[in-house]
């Protein structure tokens, strides 16, 4: 992959006309475009042709699929025949998938949300042995590729271990990613494009700091730069 197919833009936005605008921009910088609940709530499945109308050339369905079996599974064939690449699901529950066949279609388990730390685990009743982010973290990943996913959502931080656990073929997918002089926000386990990559991560999902930012292809620009700088090109 060329550094900016490794790069997600998540579409963090309730409008499909905005989500449209991004994808006109950025599209010839940006290798996948990810929709996530509000978008895909405000603006429907339909958003997905749009987006393709648009420009994008690969589309990542953040839903997060979270149900009892028979739901997930009609979920999932429903994503499938939208025509998208990538789906998350929480990795927990990847195995009622397994024998699913959804195309191209790729599901990737969702390990721990980038915005939960140690006392967020803690404070779930999670025992002390996973109240270690990546402890769980890389319980959840072997739990995802046993049940046949090719890939996990995790921060970057964890993304070394998760590569040595899951090996080169897999898929690791790692959003909360800032820029180094960037803002947290409301993300906790943070690393920069650049550690991510070095770490092992396929790929990158960064929202505000390209979206939000005065100049988004500069912005997605100085992304790719340091994803390049991670990959050793």
């Amino acid at each position: 992959m060329t550094p900016r197919e490794r790069l997600i833009l998540a579409l963090d936005v309730d409008a499909a006309e905005q989500a449209e605008s991004l994808v006109r921009l950025l599209a010839s910088e940006v290798g996948v475009f990810k929709v996530g609940l509000e978008l895909f709530v405000s603006a429907g499945p339909e958003v997905v042709g749009r987006l393709k109308r648009a420009g994008a050339r690969a589309i990542f369905l953040d839903l997060k699929l979270h149900d009892i079996p028979a739901t997930m599974r009609g979920a999932a064939r429903a994503a499938s025949r939208l025509g998208v690449e990538l789906l998350t699901c929480h990795a927990e529950q990847a195995g009622i998938f397994s024998g699913l066949d959804l195309g191209p279609t790729r599901l990737l388990g969702v390990t721990v949300l980038t915005s939960l730390g140690p006392e967020d685990l803690a404070a779930l009743g999670y025992p002390p042995e996973l109240c270690d982010p990546q402890a769980l973290v890389l319980h959840r990943a072997r739990l995802a590729l046993a049940a046949g996913c090719p890939g996990v959502v995790c921060s970057g931080r964890e993304a070394a271990a998760v590569r040595a656990a899951l090996g080169p073929a897999a898929l690791i997918v790692c959003p909360g990613i800032r820029l180094a002089e960037g803002s947290s926000d409301d993300q906790k386990r943070i690393v920069t494009p650049r550690a991510a990559i070095a770490a092992g991560a396929s790929h990158i999902v960064v929202g505000r700091p390209i979206k939000d930012a005065p100049d988004p292809v500069a912005a997605a620009r100085r992304v790719v730069a340091d994803i390049a700088a991670g990959a050793g090109r």
